[in-house]
């Protein structure tokens, strides 16, 4: 990686938010920057040439934003030309050991509940008086969170696979894996090389806050040398953390780990449901990693609620609950949706990213009561509701457009629920086949049901 960017022509590729972050912090630096995009039309700052017509031998580098593929024509290239490939994780990691030398970084990854968790480490570093702040997929992007006028004592980085597959030299004080499951095998090719992908932010960190309920976080980081302090829904061992009856507790970080400090409660948690518990045990490890104290962390964990999209209950009336958990876009994401109520009407599909179906609705196929199948890989889910509880009731639903397609889908659910029932928008799967985003699924699904539901203007 240069030393310094005067000068420096470098290539960006994706003209999306991280792209535009990278520009805006390498022009600053005197670089001469080109973005190069597909979408000629994407709003940028800087002026965006189409991919087809850039030739790499002009740059001296090129940045790759996250989800761009390996074997796209331009990284080929670039690999084969020698062109140094850049990624913002990395060049942050470089700006930061510049301008803000003892800024610590935290790391968090998996397949689920990252932003939740990454959050709520945030609110614990912020009650222990930290100036700290979550970036990476959640807030700002790594590069901006680093430039910030002010320098933050600490960032906690959320970092997906596509992120660690292009980052090799940033350094972490401590990361958590909270999960490994089915996602992005379309992108990764393989469930291996995601996990590969996953465990690899490992290999710059000095202590591991690793998930003990999860098997392939087990398998795959059991010949690693670093610190591994495992936490779990059962009681821990000592240099462990988990659960002794109601209360969350602490057997790593403490002075004798023959004896527990108190985290919290379990009713401090909110919602208290297992895999929320989970992602509080691996946030106040995080936290303890970096010597915030167990009180601070009670206080952070009694303040916190999760963000919108994420088990958000939208409406509640004659026993029937309407939740938006629009952000579960994987199986395993949906699977913990549904097995924290007994009945559930299940609305799901849309992009499946390669994932099967079959584990989950194996293993919740008790918790649904009827399903609610939407997008272009609905299909997938159906196959699986016939193989595993074919007494289901099934429907199919569709719009003239997106807001049409969760009315009708509201209106479906309306008919099929009874008092004790949830109606759970969990979909298991990407939104971008009829929405805009996850967001933007969840933000219809509220629309619908508070004006069919509720009755609300």
């Amino acid at each position: 990686m240069p030393l310094s960017f005067d000068g420096q022509k470098i290539l960006i590729l994706g003209a999306g938010v991280t792209g535009n972050a990278v520009a805006r912090s390498l022009t600053k630096r005197g670089a001469v920057i080109v973005v190069a995009d597909k979408n000629t039309e994407a709003k940028s700052d800087y002026k965006i040439v189409d991919t087809e017509k850039v030739s790499i031998k002009d740059y001296d580098s090129v940045v790759v934003s996250p989800g761009w593929r390996q074997e796209h024509p331009l990284i080929v290239q670039a690999q084969k030309s020698g062109i140094e490939l850049l990624n913002e994780v990395d060049l942050a990691w470089h700006i930061r050991s510049e301008i803000a030398p003892k800024q610590k970084w935290l790391a968090l990854t998996g397949t689920n509940g990252k932003t939740t968790t990454v959050e709520m480490v945030a609110a614990m570093l912020q009650s222990g008086g930290l100036n700290a702040a979550a970036c990476g997929n959640v807030g700002d992007t790594v590069i901006d969170a680093v430039d910030s006028a002010t320098p933050f004592d600490i960032l906690v980085l959320e970092l997906s696979s596509f992120q660690l597959h292009w980052s090799t030299q940033a350094q972490f004080v401590a990361s958590a894996i909270l999960n490994i499951a089915d996602d992005h095998i379309d992108w990764h090719g393989s469930f291996e090389e995601y996990a590969k992908a996953k465990v690899s932010i490992l290999n710059r960190t000095s202590t591991a806050i690793l998930n003990a309920d999860d098997g392939a976080i087990l398998t795959r980081t059991s010949q690693w040398q670093g610190k591994k302090v495992f936490y779990s829904l059962d009681t821990p061992g000592p240099g462990e953390i988990g659960l002794v009856e109601e209360l969350l507790v602490d057997r790593a970080f403490v002075q004798d780990p023959q004896e527990a400090e108190m985290f919290a409660e379990l009713k401090d948690v909110n919602p208290t449901i297992p895999h929320n518990v989970s992602n509080a045990l691996a946030a106040a490890g995080l936290a303890r990693s970096v010597g915030v104290s167990h009180a601070d962390i009670r206080v952070a964990i009694q303040g916190f609620g999760p963000g919108r999209h994420r088990i958000e209950t939208i409406h509640e009336a004659d026993s029937i609950s309407w939740v938006d958990d629009s952000k579960a876009t994987n199986p395993h994401a949906a699977a913990a949706s549904l097995m924290s109520h007994e009945s559930n009407i299940w609305i799901a599909g849309g992009l499946a990213k390669g994932a099967s179906m079959d584990a989950l609705v194996e293993k919740c196929a008790k918790r649904i009561k009827a399903a609610i199948l939407i997008g272009a890989d609905r299909g997938l889910i159906e196959a699986a509701l016939i193989k595993y509880c074919p007494d289901v009731v099934r429907k199919h639903v569709d719009g003239n457009d997106s807001q049409s397609l969760m009315n009708n889908v509201v209106e479906i659910a309306l008919n099929l629920a009874t008092a004790g029932d949830r109606v759970l928008l969990a979909p298991a799967c990407a939104s971008m086949d009829q929405f805009i985003s996850y967001a933007d699924r969840g933000d219809r699904f509220a629309t619908a049901v508070k004006k069919l539901v509720a009755h609300e203007n």
